[in-house]
This record gives C-alpha cells, structure tokens and sequence, in this order.
C-alpha cells in the first residue's frame, strides 16, 4: 500500500503546477504507478479520480497520464500482461465525460490522443469512436441498450438531414 500512497501523493502534487507539467514529472508519476502494479485497481481508481476533480487545465495532463502508464505497462509486460488497459477501459466513458470539461483547445488534443490510440492499436476503434463521437458534442450512453436507442435516433436524425 506504500507504493499506491506514494502514487496518489505524486500524482495529486500535480495540482499545485501549471501546465504544461514537465517531461520528468510525468515520468516520475509513471514510474511510481509501475511499481504499485500489484495494486493496480487502486492506481487506474486515483487517476480516474484525480481527472474528476482537478481543473479544466489539468484535464489533458490527467489523459496524458493515462496514456503513459498504458504505454509503459504495455512495453515493460507486454499487451498480454498489461493490466492497465483494460482497468482502465471498464471506467472511459465517464473519464472522459470528466475529460471534456475543458477548454476546446484541450479537447483537440484529447483527439490527438485519441488519434495516436488508434494509429498505434493501443485500443480497438470500436472502444475509442464513441470516446471520439462524444467530444464532437453525441451523447454516450451509460449502457448498450440505450446505445442502440440512440444510434436509431441518430441514423433516424441523419437520414431526415438528407
């Protein structure tokens, strides 16, 4: 439990800078998630959290910690092994609801994420579209029936625009 404290504590000094955070802080929080790895529910939840409750500015430095720790785990463990992935996956609806409360400008570079996501296969387009699809402003369901419901109504709308 020493190693997630000392994440949480890493990861949340980050409320006292101004963006953009620095390559070595960024690193340093990385690192300090790798090591709490066995606790890794604990790790993806402090993020999931922080992204939640910081300001608008820090949004983008939350998905880019994501990212980093996704990417680290993914290269040190392999896909297989990565278990941030997919811990983080049961939850990116509502992060990056959290996500897009920002300015536009951070929501276009929470589209570069998502783009460079998909260019290098970390996530299946199927899970980032609608991650993409909610940043132009389409609302995301909370679950697959709704998801059907609106994806009629919204072929139904697009079909009329025609």
């Amino acid at each position: 439990m020493d190693a997630v404290n000392a994440f949480n504590t890493e990861l949340f000094a980050m409320l006292e800078m101004k963006p953009p955070i620095s390559r070595a802080k960024m690193m340093s929080v990385t690192k300090s998630a790798i090591k709490a790895i066995k606790l890794y529910k604990h790790v993806v939840q402090i993020v999931e959290k922080f992204i939640k409750k910081c300001k608008p500015e820090l949004k983008v430095p939350g998905l880019y910690v994501v990212d980093s720790i996704v990417r680290q785990s993914r290269h040190q463990f392999g896909v297989e092994k990565d278990v941030f992935g997919p811990r983080f996956l049961k939850n990116f609806t509502d992060t990056f609801r959290n996500l897009y409360c920002c300015s536009e400008d951070d929501k276009n570079k929470i589209i570069r994420v998502l783009n460079l996501w998909q260019k290098n296969g970390v996530f299946d387009m199927e899970i980032l579209q609608p991650l993409m699809d909610m940043a132009n402003g389409t609302v995301v369901p909370h679950s697959a029936a709704e998801g059907n419901e609106v994806l009629n109504i919204v072929t139904h709308i697009n079909v009329l625009k025609m």
